[in-house]
């Protein structure tokens, strides 16, 4: 026999009443069925009878059915409709933690409604916009947010309202997570574009290695950890430092932050943008310098082997970089990595070389004009061309490698030089490298971004709005997962509190305990370590299910939820969930 507790209008006078009597010594307990009533402004109880004579368990049913339980008997239960709901529990109320809702507008409205569910969905299990309508069911997702009718044309416009709240977005992201004098990270990623039909792809470097699409380029604004903050589109043509300007007219007017310090790589922050950034005012900035520089450098005496006897790092000073602190940094691990990856890429090169100088020499191959083009594509295919002597007639082709210039490359391995106008009492020499190697949060927050938990592309929109809209959509589900990875770091495979090196130029490692995890792959408990997407997934095996008892009406049924496992109940307490005492279930009371 099976039974389902459902909530009906309680009874508020009749009552079971538990009554402790002490008689020689012996304390006894007995059930009595009350009325509660107030006569002249006094409470009274009148014992309509006395239940000692029922079982206790009888008893607890009469009690539970007077507080307003409803019990079914003996009746065969039907489940119609079970849906995934623990993921889309989770993002959502990580969602209202952050208060996205507000972020997005401080006013309910069907837009704000269908653009949490979208990025709520592109967190949960991404799609194109039209594949997100078509699985609005699937799970509770589509009612989480009140959105179950929402067709294509609805999400689209919703597009629209998100993009014309962008700049108030983005100056509440920086109220949250920026202020003055505050580390400001930023980086220029691009996705290709499906068509061409949208103003914004045009051809350009493919950060994706995709030839002959076109493409769009994003430039991302984060703090010093990491999250997002703002977001700017251009066409995909566009030159990395052209994109500067834009972000230091937000920092400076949009949110208007004084004395921050803006981290770009070098080929973002160029010596153009710097001399830009020091007409301005008001923005420090820390930067690389490029290969040719640093040969400058190292030609000159600047820099010597010498300054890395005792550390892997040294400051230093030039003329040709007035005003600047040059942080002059080897890391022996990333010089063995570039020597081995050139070996690599040479011994590739002259193998795809090999069959052309076969060719020449058996005659197959004729003309200097014909000869130099074969071997043009070779060289260029791994970018190596410069380290070889070629020598070219109508009839002879001589390769062989430039030991001069490869050994003037090699004398570079593992030697980087950061460039810094912060002052050393604001960023000590290590904190300056820190600080630059803090731009792999940008890194990290692309390589999400175009995986498979965000999607960012393919994109398959053709208005520059509607790029533009979802682009800034990624970006805040980019926001609730950078939280929620967070908040669920000790059950994933992540550093819970990453420990402060020693050495800022050498590799980061992580901590004992992560290191723990990643060698078992166990918790302190012996339960599996999952990955993000594995613990999305086994809460999603907690659903609502939807019940109906035969031959009862359909206004009869009720929704009971699956109960979570301990693993489930821990991800979704982390998640900022308040579960019940006990969930809903389906109890056997035989």
């Amino acid at each position: 026999m099976w039974h389902n507790a459902l909530v009906t209008r309680r009874a508020e006078a009749v009552h079971v009443a538990w009554i402790r009597r002490q008689y020689k010594g012996r304390v006894y307990r007995y059930p009595l069925l009350r009325r509660s009533y107030r006569e002249n402004g006094k409470v009274k109880n009148q014992t309509l009878a006395n239940l000692s004579h029922l079982p206790e368990e009888t008893v607890e049913l009469v009690r539970r059915s007077l507080a307003g339980e409803k019990f079914l008997a003996g009746q065969e239960l039907h489940i119609r409709r079970s849906r995934p709901h623990g993921h889309v529990l989770a993002v959502a109320q990580t969602m209202r933690n952050l208060g996205i809702a507000e972020l997005l507008d401080r006013a309910k409205s069907r837009q704000r409604d269908l653009v949490l569910a979208l990025i709520c969905a592109r967190v949960v299990e991404p799609h194109s916009k039209l594949a997100t309508t078509r699985s609005w069911g699937q799970s509770t997702l589509s009612s989480t947010f009140a959105v179950e009718d929402a067709t294509v044309e609805e999400v689209y416009a919703s597009l629209d309202w998100l993009l014309e709240r962008q700049p108030a977005i983005e100056r509440r992201l920086a109220k949250r997570h920026l202020g003055d004098g505050e580390l400001v990270l930023y980086d220029l990623s691009s996705s290709y574009v499906e068509g061409r039909h949208c103003p914004l792809a045009k051809s350009g470097y493919s950060r994706d290695r995709k030839k002959g699409t076109l493409q769009v380029e994003y430039g991302l604004v984060t703090d010093g950890e990491g999250r997002p903050i703002a977001v700017e589109v251009v066409p995909g043509n566009t030159g990395d430092p052209k994109t500067v300007a834009t972000q230091v007219e937000k920092i400076k007017k949009r949110f208007h932050l004084q004395g921050v310090i803006l981290v770009g790589d070098r080929g973002m922050l160029t010596q153009a943008r710097i001399e830009e950034l020091r007409k301005e005012g008001g923005i420090d900035w820390i930067s690389a310098l490029r290969s040719p520089q640093i040969r400058a450098l190292l030609d000159s005496g600047a820099i010597q082997m010498g300054l890395f006897d005792q550390r892997g790092l040294a400051e230093i000073s030039h003329p040709d970089y007035p005003g600047e602190r040059l942080v002059v940094c080897r890391n022996p691990d990333l010089a063995q990595e570039r020597k081995r990856t050139r070996e690599d890429l040479l011994q590739a090169t002259e193998a795809k070389l090999q069959p052309i100088l076969e060719a020449v020499a058996n005659g197959r191959l004729k003309g200097a004009a014909k000869i130099g083009l074969r071997v043009g594509q070779v060289l260029n295919q791994y970018k190596v061309g410069k380290h070889f002597l070629v020598e070219i007639t109508d009839h002879t082709l001589r390769l062989e490698r430039d030991q001069v210039k490869i050994s003037a490359e090699a004398e570079l391995d593992g030697i980087y030089v950061i460039r810094t106008s912060v002052a050393p009492e604001r960023l000590d020499t290590p904190s300056v490298v820190r600080t630059y190697k803090g731009l792999k949060h940008v890194e990290h927050a692309f390589r999400t971004w175009k995986g498979l938990d965000i999607q960012v592309r393919p994109i398959y929109h053709w208005s520059s709005a509607r790029v533009k809209a979802h682009i800034l959509l990624c970006m805040l589900a980019y926001d609730v997962r950078w939280h929620l990875e967070r908040a669920w770091a000790p059950l994933l495979f992540r550093d819970e509190q990453p420990p402060l090196q020693d050495d800022p130029v050498a590799p980061a490692r992580p901590s004992a305990a992560a290191r723990r995890k990643a060698s078992t792959q166990q918790l302190d408990d012996g339960s599996p370590v999952h990955s993000f997407p594995t613990l999305l997934r086994s809460l999603a095996t907690i659903c609502r299910n939807q019940v109906v008892p035969t031959g009862l009406p359909d206004e009869s049924a009720f929704e009971i939820t699956t109960e979570a496992t301990e693993l489930q109940a821990r991800a979704l307490t982390l998640a900022g969930v308040n579960l019940p005492a006990a969930w809903t279930q389906l109890r056997s009371l035989n």
